[in-house]
């Protein structure tokens, strides 16, 4: 499991990684975007 979360760290600190998590703060600020995700969540958590 350790070997899981030194990849996602690895991931997080490359250049690729800091664009995903660029574009998921910038989608996280738009309210269409929570909305969205609020409704996906629901549906998941129903199941």
């Amino acid at each position: 499991m350790a070997g899981v979360i030194n990849r996602i760290k690895q991931f997080a600190r490359s250049p690729q990684g800091q664009r995903a998590i660029a574009s998921a703060r910038r989608a996280a600020a738009d309210p269409r975007k929570r909305a969205q995700a609020r409704t996906l969540l629901g549906r998941l958590r129903r199941r």
